[in-house]
């Protein structure tokens, strides 16, 4: 017989119970986030084609989807505007009655205690489909500024609980955090995209907000995935700006960056999990290539490992209804 050490692993590993018992990452549904799209109108309801499971909705289709989650135990949603007119500043997407100011509105009026965060950003609402105001065909970074900060309050003032910028401009987390106070919301936490990426992963996501840009790409505001280093640097940035809750996007292939911004500022570090990763476990799980709940899953419990504190994703839902 070949002689073993003391601690055999596989002791604990016999049964699922013992698994349990020492099992090291633990995804909740308090630790997760639910994306929804809003449009305008009543009783609308449009599937997105390259996300299975995921639809764009009026207000009062809207509510049910919040509803759900909250009563399956997700403390929030994340929500984007799909409006009814775009032009070149965006004006739609920080008009009083937006379609996102609407559904904020609707949602505190009809589940107070779910946690409501607001995308901050003119990309879904431009006739060109840029995150901010252009110059010739040049995304002017300052004078976007004031249009991202007038769109963070009002979400606030339509009763947001957290506004999250996601442009990449500089120092919109500055501009945001000083309109935010002047307008009386002090209290009012930033969630910024600290680390988003110029990433291929966003392919679904655009069909779903409707905002990709009509020329050009996003590559000179968003960052290069080869750049880690640059990631650190952003981050010390937003945090420096005043950023409650920093971002790493996408999610499941950036767990490197998600597990050194933990580990550098100690900040609560949320992880989108975008579309496209979304989609092409949805995608081979249709297909029948992969056991799809099992793999998202593992999915969501490395981002979790990696160390986010909590994460965005469109399965939420379903991460608990298939526990």
């Amino acid at each position: 017989m070949p002689q073993y050490p003391v601690y055999r692993p596989r002791r604990l590993r016999r049964t699922e119970q013992l698994r349990g018992l020492v099992r090291e990452t633990q995804v909740t549904p308090a630790d997760l986030i639910l994306p929804l799209f809003v449009t305008a109108g009543r009783a609308n309801r449009r599937p997105i084609g390259s996300m299975p499971g995921v639809d764009q909705t009026s207000v009062d289709e809207l509510l049910k989807d919040a509803r759900e989650a909250w009563e399956l135990g997700v403390p929030g949603v994340i929500l984007f505007g799909i409006p009814e007119t775009k032009d070149e500043v965006g004006s739609s997407g920080y008009a009083d009655d937006g379609v996102v100011q609407q559904a904020v509105r609707a949602l505190k009026e009809e589940l107070p205690g779910l946690l409501v965060i607001t995308d901050v950003c003119l990309c879904e609402y431009t006739s060109h489909g840029h995150c901010g105001v252009l110059h010739g065909h040049e995304v002017d970074n300052d004078r976007s500024l004031p249009l991202l900060a007038q769109m963070a309050v009002s979400h606030a003032r339509a009763g947001a609980d957290i506004v999250a910028p996601s442009d990449m401009m500089d120092g919109r987390v500055g501009a945001i955090r000083a309109a935010l106070d002047e307008a009386g919301f002090r209290d009012t936490p930033i969630l910024a995209y600290s680390a988003k990426y110029a990433s291929a992963f966003y392919g679904p996501f655009r069909e779903a907000a409707e905002s990709a840009p009509q020329f050009g790409d996003r590559k000179a505001y968003q960052m290069d995935p080869a750049n880690a280093d640059e990631a650190l640097r952003e981050v010390r940035l937003d945090i420096e700006e005043g950023a409650d809750i920093v971002m790493v996007k996408p999610a499941h292939a950036y767990l490197d960056v998600i597990r050194r911004v933990k580990d550098s500022f100690g900040y609560p570090v949320c992880a989108y999990h975008v579309s496209g990763e979304y989609s092409m476990v949805m995608a081979a799980a249709e297909r029948g290539w992969i056991d799809g709940d099992r793999a998202m899953r593992e999915v969501l419990t490395a981002i979790k490992r990696a160390g986010a504190d909590l994460i965005i994703t469109y399965y939420a839902r379903q991460f608990v209804r298939n526990g």
